[in-house]
Order: structure tokens, then C-alpha cells, then sequence
């Protein structure tokens, strides 16, 4: 039995076909096989959120999953906001509203953020805050980023 994959996954609109180990995780393979470091790795066991991903467009945590989970899945990081226009009011109501302090969280907040922006529902900030915590903070107390969510939230178009 090999302890290699075969993986097909499509990453950021890339299409990648490569073998990988059996047990390497989605946050590893990322990283180390794709180079995509904003996916950050902070507890390893799934609490802190800062490894948050997007697959076929819901998040995960790339922690607790393999890469051999992603084939045949669409795979998006935080580097996808870059060639995204409709990520970019997320990255300047963030900056806008001081919610990035060292940015190690960040990656989580803005794939949930964006995961929220589409949905077909409106969210109180109750709501917000609720769909937010699941990703740890130590810098900024959270305030400037519940604000900045509240205001990108706010404005979304409801389809």
C-alpha cells in the first residue's frame, strides 16, 4: 500500500494534479507544497481559526483536514482576495476600522466574513459576533473587528 496520493484540486482558480503524502494535512499542503502562507497555523486543533479555508465555498479548517480531502474541490485562501474586486470593501473595511493588529487571525476573519457577505440572509450583530468566535483574537479585543463586519454586513445586497 503507497503512502502517496494522487490529488486534483483546484486552488485560487489554479489546477493543480499532484501526488501527495497520505496524511499531509490541507494546511500543510498549502503551505508547503503551494506556498500559500496566509493560511496561518496556530493551535493545530481546530480552535483558533486562523487555518480557515474555503472549500467548494463553505469554511473549514484546513487543520483537521488532509489534502487528499480536497480533490476534486475547489479551494480558496485569503490570497484569493487579491484577484477578487468584490473581497476588496472586506480588506478596506478592516483597515478602516483598525481590525488588523499583528494579523494572525485575520485570514479566518475575512473567509468567514466573505463566506456571510454570500448568503441570503441579513445578520444582527448577535449573529455576527456568534459566526465570528469560533476564530481567536489575542491583539485587538475584537471590537474594531465586529465593527468592521457589522458595516460590510450591513450593506450587502440580499439576492
Amino acid at each position: 500500500m503507497s503512502n502517496e496520493i494522487q490529488l486534483k484540486t483546484t486552488v485560487n482558480g489554479i489546477e493543480y494534479d499532484l501526488t501527495v503524502p497520505a496524511r499531509l494535512l490541507a494546511s500543510d499542503f498549502l503551505r508547503d507544497n503551494l506556498n500559500l502562507t496566509g493560511t496561518h497555523v496556530g493551535c493545530e486543533h481546530g480552535i483558533c481559526g486562523s487555518c480557515t479555508i474555503k472549500i467548494d465555498g463553505l469554511t473549514a479548517r484546513s487543520c483537521l483536514k488532509f489534502a487528499v480531502q480536497l480533490d476534486g474541490k475547489k479551494v480558496e485562501t485569503v490570497e484569493s482576495f487579491k484577484k477578487k474586486p468584490e473581497t476588496r470593501n472586506i480588506l478596506e473595511k478592516f483597515k478602516a476600522h483598525h481590525s488588523l493588529q499583528c494579523g494572525f487571525c485575520t485570514p479566518g476573519f475575512l473567509m468567514i466574513i466573505d463566506e456571510l457577505l454570500k448568503s441570503k440572509i441579513k445578520f444582527s450583530e448577535n449573529e455576527i459576533r456568534e459566526a465570528l468566535s469560533g476564530n481567536l483574537c489575542r491583539c485587538t479585543g475584537y471590537e474594531n473587528i465586529i465593527k468592521a463586519a457589522n458595516e460590510i454586513l450591513a450593506h450587502k445586497e440580499i439576492k
